[in-house]
């Protein structure tokens, strides 16, 4: 065992060399006594400055030999000036501050079916923009121009407060428009609680009027980007002869029927795509059953879906609700509900996107590898490529009619990314929220932290003024099911080609 003396700053440490096999590890003891990092180190020994691979017993170190080491202790680093927090240990408000969560709505009374579409709205960029653009201000003769105005100051106000905002004007202007949301609870006293998707009907309806442009052919954000086209052909079974009628028509939101056998959502909107109804036929020259079957030729950049979960119960004189769980996925192929034609022109596009979902997919795959191949101590390269994997994807050519169509999806695939929920057993009961997805980059940090759940996606959950943050699973659990919140609209968004 040899033991030897380092100099340092008038001061002398004893070191035993039988510890510190190498350089590195004489160091890495030297930086145990002095504080001096490895890398500010200079220890000279026989032969020039001791190197991190230098083998100890090699330099023919003597007992009480001493050696001369230069360096200087690094600033060392400053303690937080407030206490470290983690997410779980914080509170809601403190949580919503560090994570730059936005601000919701202050509920006026049975406001909350307002409160939670706004919410989802507001996720729509191009409605936002269009909005802006609108340089009409409040004041107006048309109640319908005041209140597309005070949609748009509110949206401001929203963006730029971190508390929540009272819409008393917006609620001023859509009640004098819609009087019926104006309505007073007989029993209860108060406002009463009100549709959302009615509020949500009449709202597209308004933007369209409001932000149409005078003695221009020009569409509106709503017919562009909120807009589908459906064709509906009917037939006479009875009256084979009878040639069919096929009718075109506008819609901005397809409705998912439910009955027993409907369990997912794709199922209700096929239910819905389809039914019989008794109509006069001028060939039999009476009434007769006649069959339509509607399919999508045009598909909207944002797809607003309409869960029928009420329906009138003469029993007891109110809209009765369905709780029957109904499946919604985070990621929509509408390209079943569309024309054979349409579903052709999307296909080179809908292929791109597979491609690259693999290529994502396969990436996370890598990268999981890599960190179980650095736990095991493996090389590079231990991790197996198969033949193919991870090649660019071929580049394809977007449908020429699809291109030109301005506010389309041009591969039919959607991304969930609004949701209103509806609790309770009524129409006129309950209570509505709004959940809208986070998109990564933009607003504040995802949560992060020991006990925080793994997720492809954050949520804003937009109760009223109360906001916070919610993973994937959660938005999932919205099907229904039992009293919990049930999804009642949902806003699909087209999956970005990019």
């Amino acid at each position: 065992m040899v033991k030897v003396l380092v100099k340092w700053q008038g001061q002398k440490y004893e070191v035993d060399t039988d510890t510190a096999p190498t350089g590195e590890d004489f160091k890495a003891i030297l930086f145990s006594l002095t504080g001096v990092s490895p890398e500010r180190q200079k220890v000279l020994v026989k032969g020039g400055q001791l190197k991190d691979d230098t083998d100890m017993t090699k330099l023919g170190l003597q007992e009480n030999q001493t050696l001369m080491m230069i360096g200087s202790v690094g600033e060392l680093p400053k303690a937080p000036a407030q206490p470290i927090k983690f997410v779980e240990d914080m509170s809601e408000n403190e949580v919503a501050q560090a994570l730059s969560i936005p601000a919701g709505l202050t509920n006026l009374g049975n406001t909350c079916y307002m409160n939670a579409t706004l919410q989802c709205l507001k996720a729509i960029p191009e409605l936002k923009s269009a909005l802006d653009e609108n340089a009409s201000g409040m004041g107006q003769t048309d109640a319908r121009a005041n209140l597309v105005s005070s949609m748009k100051n509110l949206f401001k106000q929203l963006n730029e407060s971190g508390e929540g905002v009272p819409p008393f004007v917006f609620l001023q202007f859509l009640r004098q428009v819609y009087p019926r949301f104006a309505e007073q609870d007989s029993q209860h006293g108060g406002y009463r609680q009100q549709d959302a998707e009615e509020f949500w009907n009449e709202m597209l309806t308004t933007l369209d009027q409001v932000l149409k442009k005078k003695d221009s052919s020009e569409s509106t954000v709503v017919e562009r980007h909120m807009s589908g086209r459906m064709v509906t052909t009917w037939e006479c079974a009875e009256a084979p002869d009878e040639p069919p009628t096929v009718r075109q028509e506008m819609f901005r939101k397809l409705n998912c029927h439910i009955d027993k056998s409907v369990n997912y959502l794709s199922q209700g909107i096929n239910k819905g795509l389809e039914e019989v109804i008794e109509k006069r036929s001028e060939t039999l020259g009476r009434n007769a059953d006649y069959k339509s079957t509607s399919r999508i030729d045009r598909l909207p950049e944002y797809l607003t879906v309409a869960y029928n979960r009420f329906f009138w119960k003469a029993s007891e004189s109110v809209d009765a609700k369905i709780v029957k769980s109904v499946k919604f996925p985070l990621e929509l192929d509408a390209t079943e509900f569309c024309t054979p034609e349409l579903a052709e022109k999307m296909r080179p596009a809908r292929q791109h996107l597979r491609e690259l979902d693999d290529k994502k997919a396969l990436e996370r795959k890598l990268a999981k590898q890599g960190k179980s191949a650095e736990s095991d101590d493996k090389k590079d390269g231990d991790v197996e490529m198969k033949s193919g994997e991870g090649e660019a994807s071929a580049p394809f050519e977007l449908n020429p009619d699809l291109k030109a169509d301005v506010g389309c999806n041009p591969s039919g695939v959607y991304e969930l990314i609004g949701v209103v929920t509806h609790i309770g057993r009524t129409a006129n009961s309950g209570h509505y929220m709004g959940w809208v997805r986070k998109e990564k980059g933009i607003g504040g940090p995802d949560p992060q932290g020991k006990g925080i759940p793994e997720t492809q996606h954050w949520w804003y959950k937009f109760d009223d003024d109360k906001v916070s943050m919610v993973t994937d699973d959660e938005i999932l659990r919205l099907c229904g099911g039992g009293d919990w919140h049930t999804a009642y609209v949902t806003l699909y968004r087209a999956k970005k080609l990019e």
